[in-house]
């Protein structure tokens, strides 16, 4: 099996100067902690997987994120990872490689990570698959393809909880008109990149 994919060249080749090294460097690293790990492009981001996926990364125009699938499963006594923001991924914000824990901590982490998915672990529960006796959530597939140009928002609303995510599928496609649906979603993209829940009332 191929572990590298030259997609995520042309990825990091595409992406602004700054987050190029940052980029460069977690790919290195990831492959470092384990050579059974391979490389692919979901929602137009890196991903790494084995048996699942491990982590993924991305580079936005200020900043970058790195975030692992089984986060909150991760032994982490120093309390490294951040789990607040899952829009920053597990370690904020970052904008330098200066902002990443030692390469020996981000090692331990991945190979955490995999040991996660050998054990076939599964994600936390509001990461969980809908519980069969709810009625299946169906992303329609103009949102789909409207968040093709937003993948951490399409990332965050699949990590978000069953009602959470029921939330932005009836605003969406309760929208009256078609000028009121392409607002709502170019709404709900924002706040879902930012990782927000919609609490509020429906506009």
């Amino acid at each position: 099996m191929e572990h590298y994919d030259n997609r995520i060249d042309a990825y990091i080749e595409k992406s602004p100067d700054f987050a190029k090294p940052i980029l460069n460097y977690l790919r290195v690293v990831v492959h470092e902690a384990s050579p059974m790990i391979t490389e692919t492009m979901k929602w137009s981001m890196p991903f790494f997987d084995y048996k699942g996926v491990v982590c993924n990364m991305a580079a936005f125009k200020q900043h970058c994120s790195f975030g692992f699938w089984k986060a909150s499963l991760l032994y982490d006594p120093q309390k490294i990872l951040s789990l607040a923001d899952q829009a920053a991924g597990s370690f904020g914000r970052l904008t330098s490689i200066d902002d990443l824990p030692p390469k020996e901590v981000l090692i331990q982490f991945i190979q955490q990570a995999l040991a996660l998915n050998e054990d076939n672990k599964p994600r936390p529960a509001s990461q969980k698959k809908t519980p069969a006796q709810r009625d299946e959530l169906v992303v329609p597939d103009y949102f789909v393809k409207f968040l093709e140009a937003h993948p951490q928002a399409w990332l965050n609303l699949n990590q978000f909880s069953y009602s959470q995510k029921k939330e932005y599928i009836e605003w969406i496609t309760e929208a009256k008109t078609e000028a009121t649906r392409l607002k709502r979603m170019e709404t709900a993209a924002e706040w879902l990149t930012e990782g927000k829940s919609r609490h509020w009332k429906y506009k």
